[in-house]
């Protein structure tokens, strides 16, 4: 019998999940149910094959495909499930680490839902319909905002009254599970570069930039919320404040309105009238499209140009995540205006999509490493379940 550990990250239309053994953490199945609330459709592969049976209902919410995937699991031959962790997007000041999942850390996490109200429900509706399906389960929550907990106070701070400051109103900095896991992986990928001055590029639907010294983070450009930073597919990145004001003082718009065109509306979606998808933009050939690409990468440039600036220069420039894997034009535009600080591109390396894309004897190393969120929620469970006893479903 082998135990294990589900990993699993809840967008608003999606449930990613990832089995790995609870002791060696090597990946056993790993898929997601995508489409949630609409044609729901499942997709798994790995070395464990989930049991058989009924999929998803073809308009199930979160709480339907947990307890479809946790009846596989617990249907599954050989499989004995240990506990399941969590990716939470907003852990505040108090969560700085993973926690066990109780009454009080779910109450404390429900009060930080007004932060990030695009995915704090979502993750908190797979941990309560965990709970539901499965009772007695260890579950554990790890934070996309804790691996930023490292920063100086400088690079948290916002230059607004001391008192705001005191209460919370910090730059958090977020994308945190994939930083781990890209500054775990750098020591293999890039040797002794890993502790260098390096930038990683989380370029997704959602998208932004992580500055590492030592594996650390030192300085993100996201900050109190996920919509600062960096142009994404339907989010502005950061805009000025008075252009805000100016919505709602001069155009009218209510504050929900804003909220609507800053993270619906905008971005990649917003400037080209067309998509939010980098590959139907890079297929089209309207201007529009190409101007949304070309502004892409440039807010790109513009935002690392900050950090190498944190960092006193670059030593590694690494992309991750969906667009920074499998989008070789923007990886090129990017690093082409970083090329003064040394990111000298192979264009036949990142064509192919090579680990390394730069050429032999770059100043600053360019890498791609694949994004995986759900290891490092394993990781982390194992670790502070180690002196659990398996639950039985």
């Amino acid at each position: 019998m082998s135990e294990a550990i589900l990993a699993l990250n809840a967008g608003s239309s999606s449930l990613k999940f990832a089995l790995h053994a609870a002791d060696t953490l090597a990946p056993l199945c790993r898929g997601g149910v995508s489409g949630l609330g609409g044609a729901a459709t499942l997709a798994a592969a790995g070395p464990v094959a989930l049991a058989g049976g009924v999929p998803p209902a073809p308009r199930c919410d979160h709480a339907g495909a947990v307890a479809w995937l946790l009846d596989a699991v617990r249907r599954t031959p050989g499989l004995r499930l240990r506990a399941a962790g969590h990716r939470v997007v907003h852990g505040g000041r108090d969560f700085s680490a993973p926690v066990r999942i109780d009454d009080q850390a779910l109450a404390a996490l429900d009060r930080l839902v007004p932060l990030a109200p695009a995915h704090q429900p979502h993750n908190l509706a797979a941990i309560r319909a965990v709970a539901a399906a499965w009772p007695g389960l260890a579950q554990v929550a790890c934070f996309d905002t804790a691996f930023h907990r490292t920063q100086p106070r400088l690079a948290q701070l916002f230059p607004i009254p001391r008192a705001l400051s005191d209460e919370g109103l910090l730059r958090y900095g977020f994308h945190g599970l994939s930083y781990e896991h890209v500054a775990a992986a750098l020591p293999e990928v890039a040797g002794a570069e890993a502790d260098g001055r390096v930038i990683v590029a989380h370029l997704g639907h959602g998208a932004s930039l992580c500055a590492l010294h030592g594996r650390r983070s030192i300085a993100s450009t996201m900050g109190f919320t996920a919509l600062d930073g960096l142009m994404m597919g339907t989010r502005s990145g950061a805009v000025d404040p008075g252009l805000v004001l100016h919505l709602i003082r001069e155009r009218g718009l209510a504050p929900d309105a804003v909220a609507d065109l800053l993270n619906d509306r905008s971005g990649l979606l917003g400037v080209s009238g067309l998509s939010d998808d980098v590959r139907v933009l890079q297929d089209s050939p309207d201007p529009r499209a190409a101007e949304a690409l070309d502004l892409f990468a440039y807010r790109a440039v513009r935002e690392a140009g900050s950090l190498v600036a944190a960092l006193g220069g670059l030593d590694a420039l690494v992309f991750t995540a969906g667009i920074g894997e499998r989008a070789p034009r923007v990886r090129a535009a990017i690093c082409a205006g970083l090329s003064a600080f040394g990111t000298d591109l192979d264009p036949a390396r990142n064509e192919a999509g090579e680990t390394r894309i730069s050429r032999d004897g770059a100043r600053a190393a360019v890498y791609v490493v694949p994004a995986n969120e759900e290891l490092p929620i394993a990781r982390a469970a194992a670790r502070l379940l180690s002196g659990d006893r398996p639950a039985r479903g």
